[in-house]
Formats: C-alpha cells, sequence, structure tokens
C-alpha cells in the first residue's frame, strides 16, 4: 500500500527548504564581496532574478495602467532598497545579526497595525533583542555601528515592501507582481552595479556564483513559499518564517564561520519571540475583524 505524504509535512518542508536556501544564497552572496563588492552582487542577484522571474510569469501581462502605477514602482524600489541595504549591513556584521535587525521591519508592520495591549510583550521583546545587538564602543568584539544601522534601513526597507506588496496585490498574481518588482528593482540597481564594478561582473570567476546567488535567494525560496502557502495556514506559515535569523545564524557559522556571543543568541531568539507572538496575534485578530 503506498502512503503518501500529508499536504501540511510537504509545506513545512518547502518552509524550511526556502529559509536553508536563502540563507545559504545570502552566505554565498557574502563570497563574492571581495571580488565585485555588495553593489556587483545585487546587480548580479536582482538582475537574473528578474529575468528568472519573468520568463517564468510574464509580467507584462499584467502590467497596471499609467495612473496605477506608483504603488508597484515604490514596491520595487522597497525591493532593490531591501536587497543592497542588507548587502551592505552584512559586509560589516555578522549575517545572523543581520538578518534580526531586519526583521524589525515586517515586526513593525505587524505590532502597529495591532490594537491589543497585550502585543506590548512582543514589543517589548523586539526592542530587549535590539538593545542587545546594538554596538558597545568600548568593546573589541563590538559590531560596526554603520553595520546595524544598514541593517535596521534594510528593514525599513522591508516594511515598505510589505505595505506597498499588498496596495499592488489587486493587480496580478503574487508571481508577476514580484517579477515586476524584481524588474523595477534591476533596472535601478543593475547600472549601478555595473557602474560601480565594470567588467568583473563578467568575469567567469564570478557569473556561475551570481547565477546560483540568484537562485537560492529568490527564484528557488519563492516558489518553495508559494507552494507552502498552498499547503498550510498563513499563521503556520508565519511563525516558521519567524525562525529565519536562527537559521541565518547557524547558515553563517556553518558556511562563514561566523561566531556568535551567547548574547547575540539570545538576541536573535528575543527577536523570534516577538516574531512569532506577533504572528499569532495578527492572524487572531483578522479572524475577528472577519467575523465581525
Amino acid at each position: 500500500m503506498q502512503r503518501t505524504i500529508p499536504p501540511f509535512l510537504i509545506a513545512v518542508i518547502c518552509v524550511l527548504l526556502a529559509m536553508v536556501t536563502i540563507q545559504s544564497g545570502a552566505s554565498v552572496a557574502k563570497q563574492l564581496f571581495p571580488l565585485i563588492g555588495p553593489e556587483g552582487t545585487t546587480a548580479l542577484r536582482l538582475g537574473f532574478s528578474a529575468a528568472i522571474l519573468c520568463l517564468v510569469f510574464k509580467p507584462w501581462r499584467a502590467f497596471p495602467p499609467i495612473g496605477q502605477r506608483m504603488p508597484i514602482i515604490i514596491y520595487g524600489l522597497s525591493l532593490g532598497g531591501m536587497n543592497i541595504l542588507f548587502y551592505y549591513a552584512i559586509e560589516r556584521i555578522p549575517l545572523g545579526i543581520g538578518v534580526a535587525l531586519e526583521f524589525t521591519g515586517p515586526l513593525a508592520v505587524a505590532l502597529l497595525s495591532s490594537r491589543k495591549k497585550r502585543d506590548l510583550f512582543w514589543v517589548a521583546c523586539a526592542i530587549a533583542g535590539i538593545v542587545l545587538l546594538l554596538p558597545d564602543m568600548k568593546g573589541e568584539e563590538s559590531l560596526d555601528p554603520v553595520g546595524v544601522i544598514l541593517a535596521l534601513a534594510a528593514g525599513a526597507c522591508w516594511a515598505f515592501y510589505i505595505l506597498f506588496g499588498k496596495k499592488t496585490g489587486n493587480q496580478g498574481s503574487g508571481g508577476m507582481t514580484v517579477a515586476l518588482g524584481m524588474s523595477i528593482a534591476a533596472i535601478v540597481l543593475v547600472p549601478y552595479g555595473a557602474a560601480s564594478q565594470g567588467m568583473a561582473l563578467l568575469s567567469w570567476d564570478v557569473l556561475p556564483l551570481g547565477i546560483l546567488v540568484a537562485i537560492m535567494s529568490s527564484a528557488l525560496p519563492y516558489t518553495l513559499e508559494m507552494v507552502a502557502l498552498r499547503n498550510m495556514p498563513a499563521q503556520g506559515f508565519s511563525i516558521m518564517m519567524s525562525l529565519e535569523p536562527a537559521v541565518a545564524a547557524l547558515a553563517g557559522f556553518i558556511i562563514l564561520a561566523e561566531f556568535l556571543s551567547v548574547w547575540q543568541w539570545l538576541a536573535i531568539l528575543l527577536v523570534i519571540t516577538a516574531s512569532v507572538g506577533s504572528s499569532m496575534s495578527t492572524s487572531k485578530q483578522t479572524k475577528v475583524e472577519s467575523n465581525a
């Protein structure tokens, strides 16, 4: 008798694989920084990702009318800003810490939309985690303050990405929206990366890794997340994705040999706790509003 894998288990596996691939892709990208810098790495990731997504989803079929293009433009610029600021950040600070700080963006969106006093606890957890990660100017192993600021700025771009992603949701499928946003980001940042790094982007030592980063950081995890969302509740998906800072820290440790202190691991745990709590609270609030 043949046994079938339950859809929910498939979804869990897809989410875990998506997190592993995207953070492994970030680790590979960081190894490109000495060759082509964050600018060149961003250009390759966005350029190849946009090409792959456009081939798959053909977004030109759902391009919005002239009067409705501003949300998708801001969405694409937010996506591009999130990418390059994050790469600038992890050039200076460990990957796991960069992801934890970047998570303040979606956390802020979730918590600011809440009306419950109990959610102040999740705010406190997030703030405590950030405070633990703030640079100690006197310590020899302190974090780079510029890297911390860049990661927080990437989080702000992530917040705009979420807000304007929702506004563009009615203009086409999710895949087409992401393809359009990725294309806008590529139009802006590929020339910037090319001007900054020149012919180094076309080196055969760089191009295969650039394609690998694009697949691992964008095309593959997005596909896996789409499969997961079809087979599990949105709340479960959000809670599982909250583990991403820990996955990033492990990827940084295994691939890049980045060691974190006990306090830094505690800070990441606090950010994850805040993210899980806000995901559960947002889901309950949505159910109450839909039943009202």
